[in-house]
């Protein structure tokens, strides 16, 4: 009998430019467009397996080893209805096509970071669930197309259908049709930039981005200027200075805008806090570090982990200030920062060691350290899948 499955990864991006606050809650249409960086997979990923049969007495899904409903999950329905619809024309125009979009169907994620603590997982999660099923279904979308699918699951999902530099359009219909993921340049283009994230907290965060961004909508008038008056000009300047590999101004423009996101969090009623001491501390740590010149920039999405930017060639100094002030954590060393066993290099001279406290050890649980990275990719389902000959999860939590 035939088997109907598709495996595919989807990548984690992180905004420089961020997302906040909706104009339609349904649609998931934002009050601002964003541009974010893709990171290596290698590192950070989601990876979904999707079978339809005959067998299936009802859709079912497992995101890491636990069962979740699907009615319950307006978002996760919407993205169904979507591809199925898209699947049911395809149908219906060619009669030798397989009927899938009737079929049941199994759905199994897993991701190999943290769920719901700021990293960015419901982006990859539901962009991954939109492309293995559009590889299901044999849609034929391009990506962007795709993203206006993806991203009635989570808003910056859209994102992370493309590796590099991409843009997520605002768009004015009130459809939503126009808004949608663009590419700005491939993973190719700077090869020169990295990122350490630090994984200050693995725990679910307390206030939720769907929650959070709509409060503020609501109650910050800082909010609306920064719709009105500061994205857009940020968005061109943050396109230049990405194609033209300008870390100076990238930098610049990435911290100015992680800080305004985190203000206008404050300036919410009541305020919304997603960094912690350990956060700010890595902001004095990055800002005592480009004293004398921008060599790195921070960013903080809605969550106390810190993403940091910087030139392949200042990575091994940052990660020797991060090592003195957070010792005791995990470093994924996947890309040889320390080749052959190296040991931590020594703090830069000029380095005003008093700006920070050094914390306990395992205050940073995890340092990993990546570059830029591709979009999704397809796997082979008989190597790689998640599901076992009946259809249910290899492994369960």
């Amino acid at each position: 009998m035939t088997v109907f499955e598709a495996t595919c990864t989807a990548p984690v991006n992180i905004a420089v430019v961020k997302y906040w606050g909706k104009r339609d809650t349904s649609l998931i249409l934002p009050t601002n467009s964003s541009l974010s960086v893709t990171l290596n997979q290698d590192q950070l990923h989601s990876k979904t397996t999707i079978r339809a049969s005959a067998d299936f007495t009802s859709d079912r899904l497992w995101l890491n080893g636990i069962e979740e409903s699907i009615p319950s999950n307006n978002r996760l329905v919407a993205c169904l209805r979507e591809t199925r619809a898209l699947r049911t024309e395809m149908e219906a125009k060619d009669s030798a096509l397989p009927k899938l979009a009737q079929l049941n169907i199994h759905i199994c994620s897993e991701n190999n970071f943290p769920t719901a603590a700021g990293l960015a997982s419901s982006a990859s999660g539901y962009a991954c669930l939109v492309y293995t099923l559009s590889q299901l279904f044999q849609l034929p979308l391009d990506h962007s197309d795709l993203s206006i699918v993806a991203r009635q699951g989570s808003g910056s999902a859209c994102r992370s259908l493309f590796g590099g530099f991409v843009a997520w359009d605002m768009g004015e219909k009130a459809d939503g049709s126009d808004s949608k993921a663009v590419l700005i340049e491939d993973e190719k283009h700077w090869p020169d930039l990295q990122a350490l994230i630090c994984v200050v907290s693995d725990a679910k965060k307390g206030t939720s981005s769907t929650a959070g961004m709509q409060l503020t909508v609501k109650t910050s008038p800082l909010l609306q200027h920064r719709i009105k008056d500061v994205v857009p000009k940020r968005m061109e300047d943050m396109i230049a200075a990405i194609k033209e590999k300008d870390f100076p101004r990238f930098a610049e423009l990435t911290m100015r805008d992680s800080n305004q996101f985190h203000a206008v969090c404050l300036d919410t009623y009541p305020p919304i806090f997603y960094m912690n001491d350990i956060s700010r501390s890595i902001i004095r740590i990055i800002t005592e570090y480009n004293k004398d010149g921008v060599k790195a920039a921070y960013t903080f999405d809605a969550g106390p982990n810190a993403v940091i930017y910087a030139p392949k060639e200042n990575m091994a100094e940052i990660y020797a200030i991060l090592s003195h002030y957070f010792p005791g954590h995990v470093f994924d060393d996947s890309l040889s920062l320390l080749k052959d066993g190296a040991s931590v290099a020594a703090l830069p001279e000029n380095f005003d060691t008093r700006i920070s406290t050094v914390f306990a050890e395992g205050s940073v649980k995890q340092i990993l350290h990546t570059e830029v990275g591709d979009g999704p990719r397809v796997l082979a389902s008989q190597e790689h899948g998640l599901l076992n000959a009946e259809g249910l999860p290899k492994r369960l939590a």
